[in-house]
């Protein structure tokens, strides 16, 4: 018989795979994470590969409803940009803003892309920027 304290919880597929990629992250993903961790962000709260319903979202920031992803070269293919507009249409309508930019956008203006993540964080306003941008 197990004790309260060596009962281990079964984790869902979900949360397995996003703990896999937290623990290998893309460069770009990693780039990113070292100004969004800790509040740094104007002391927005981000979680990092978080499960949402199905899906795993790069980024998190759910005070402001807001998804950030890091997408490559295989979000260009047109199964996965599918897949990509599936899965937006389902955030947004868990009422979500999701933002999207390439893994050479994050490396070569990281500064561009924090501006933009704080505008959009702090201004709940639709977003200039275009929902499938990066895609």
């Amino acid at each position: 018989m197990q004790t309260a304290t060596t009962k281990r919880r079964e984790r869902s597929p979900e949360t397995s795979r996003a703990r896999e990629l937290r623990n290998n992250p893309t460069l770009p993903e990693k780039l990113l994470w070292h100004y969004l961790r800790n509040r740094q962000l104007k002391g927005l709260k981000f979680r990092r590969q978080c499960p949402l319903g199905a899906y795993i979202a790069d980024f998190a920031c759910l005070s402001a409803r807001l998804i950030v992803e890091v997408d490559g070269d295989r979000h260009a293919e047109p199964a996965q940009a599918r897949h990509d507009c599936i899965r937006t249409v389902w955030l947004k309508g868990q009422n979500f803003r999701v933002l999207r930019f390439w893994n050479g956008e994050v490396l070569r203006d990281l500064g561009m892309v924090l501006a933009t993540i704080e505008h959009e964080a702090l201004n709940p306003a639709p977003s200039s920027r275009p929902q499938g941008a990066g895609v």
